[in-house]
This record gives structure tokens, sequence and C-alpha cells, in this order.
């Protein structure tokens, strides 16, 4: 069965084929997921309602100093054992990790939980899967060393494999919020010169840019509770800004605070904000559109330019060799 597995994967058209059946199904899957995805509004406004029912539980639980009952989701349980019994939050925690799953929208014990548990199973995984492939499918000719440094670099790879997955989840993340971001403080301007209080304002905005950014009406929602039940107003802003990370959202968070503080009014920075945003906003996409020519070079020369010199001198190659025939 061994050497039968070896052979198909040496077969060139064995391999084209089921290379070219994968593409035809990853092409199906791409066509088909957004047809059966359902509503990621109603799926992340219910898991921010269940974060503000949290808070609320919170503050109520240490204004009675009575003991913290908490709603968040709990690890599974066969992932919270195994983190458990080999006590990796001791070996593998890490604070930047718990910063960068907020940011990534991931929020509790759970993720966390997996989160260290996927640094230890994912190296390990890398690392059988690639001495699996180089000393029992393939044979690698190689020297032992060679062998040994290839898996080394797979379970090291392995080992980055979850703070790659983060690191990419916030920049979809930060990307969302970041385009909706100057029109969602537009709203917010409209909301508070019609004589919204904050709390009233960023509840509003929250459903009025869900269809529009998921992740950043999550954000306010969540805003809109803290300001409710904190008793400090300062320390929810600074926990916006520190769940998105985003410099534009820094900026406005830094004015609400200095008005909820001297009460300078709000409408003519958030305004300013606003446009500084937009402009933000319009520069990156000068910046992307700036740069995609340079990009375009390599493949122009290996993909277009072959092509086109194969229009344009086929028909006088084929005439040349007929006549020399």
């Amino acid at each position: 069965m061994l050497d039968l597995l070896i052979e198909k994967l040496h077969d060139i058209k064995f391999m084209t084929m089921l290379l070219a059946a994968t593409a035809a199904a990853a092409t199906v899957y791409v066509l088909v997921t957004p047809l059966l995805a359902g509503d990621p509004l109603s799926k992340r406004m219910k898991a921010v309602a269940s974060e503000r029912e949290r808070l609320r539980q919170r503050e109520r639980d240490r204004m009675a100093r009575t003991e913290k009952v908490t709603l968040r989701q709990t690890p599974k349980q066969l992932v919270g054992r195994i983190v458990e019994d080999f006590n990796l939050s001791k070996w593998l925690a890490q604070e930047e990790a718990r910063d960068k799953l907020v940011m990534a929208g991931y929020r509790g014990q759970a993720p966390y939980i997996t989160f260290l548990f996927f640094r230890m199973v994912m190296p390990i995984v890398f690392l059988a899967g690639s001495a699996l492939y180089i000393f029992v499918i393939t044979h690698m000719d190689r020297p032992l060393v060679t062998k040994l440094a290839i898996c080394l670099v797979a379970a090291w790879v392995g080992m980055q494999a979850p703070m790659l997955f983060l690191k990419n989840a916030i920049k979809k993340r930060q990307l969302s919020i970041k385009r909706a971001f100057p029109d969602a403080l537009d709203l917010l301007l409209i909301c508070i010169e019609s004589g919204m209080s904050i709390e009233a304002a960023f509840r509003k905005v929250s459903q009025e840019i869900g269809s529009q950014s998921v992740p950043l009406a999550e954000e306010f929602t969540l805003t809109t509770a803290e300001l409710s039940y904190l008793q400090d107003r300062k320390q929810a802003y600074e926990n916006l800004q520190k769940r998105t990370g985003l410099e534009g959202v820094k900026s406005v968070c830094l004015a609400l605070q200095q008005s909820e503080r001297y009460g300078t009014p709000l409408g003519q920075t958030l305004r300013v904000m606003a446009q500084e945003n937009r402009d933000m906003r319009m520069n990156e996409a000068e910046k992307k559109a700036a740069g995609l020519p340079p990009k375009l070079t390599v493949p122009m020369i290996v993909f277009f330019l072959p092509v086109l010199f194969v229009v344009i001198l086929g028909p006088t190659g084929i005439k040349v060799s007929a006549y020399m025939n």
C-alpha cells in the first residue's frame, strides 16, 4: 500500500489530475460558500450582547462585593484538560497573545486556551509530517544533517503558525474597521449635533454601521456597554483604542477623553477627525495604486510577453519553416 502511494505521488499524470481536481473543488467552494453563509452580523451582535451582559454582571458583583460570575464561553473539555495537564499557561503564556486575541475579535478564556493548545500541537504536527515525508515517502537523498535541519525548520514554522493566523485575522479586522470608521464618525457627529448623549450616539451608530463593518459595530456596542457600567469613562475609550490598535481610532479616543475632561465641544473635533480618517483612507488607496505597476512588471514579463511573442511571431515562424522545408 505504501509503495503504491509513493508510486502515485511520483506519477506526473496522476498528480496533474489531482491538482486539477483540487483547483476545481476550491473554485466551487469559493463560489458556493457566499451563498450558504449565514448572517454574520446577527452572530456577532449575539456575541456582543453576551459580552455586554458579562460586563453588567461584573459591575453588579463588584458593587455587591460578591464572587464574580462570568458568562464567557468555557474552553472545550479536552483542550482545557491538555492545557492544564501540561501546564501550558506557564510555559507558553504570552500577554502579547492575549492582546492580539482581543484585537482579532476573540475574547474570553476559551480562545486563549485554544491558542495555547495549538502552540503546543502545531510544532509536533509539522515535525511529524516533515519527518514522514522526508524519511518514509520520498526517501530524500540528502545528508542526515540536512534532513534534520528541514524537520526543525518545519517545527519552527508550526510554532509560528498560530501567531501568523492571529496577525492575518487582526489585519482583516483592522481593514474592515478602517474602511468604515470615517462613515461611522460622520454618523456619530450627526447624532451628537442632534442632541444625543455619547452613549446613545455610540448605540445608534453601532446599529447603523453593522451592514458596512460588523467588527466596528461590535466595538461600538462594547464601548456603549463600558460607558454605561464603568466608573471611569476614560477606561472605556482606552479599551476601544486597545481593542482596535488603529491610529485613527486612538486620536478619536483622545479627543473624546479631552471632551469628557475639559468639556470642549465635540462636534468640530469629530468633523476634523472624520476628514482626517477619510484622507488617510484615500492616501492608502493611492499608495496601493501607485505600487501596482512595479508589482505587475514580473507577471507581465513571465506570462504576457511570451504569449504576445507567440501570437505575433507564430504565423511568421510557421511560414518560414514551411518555406525552408
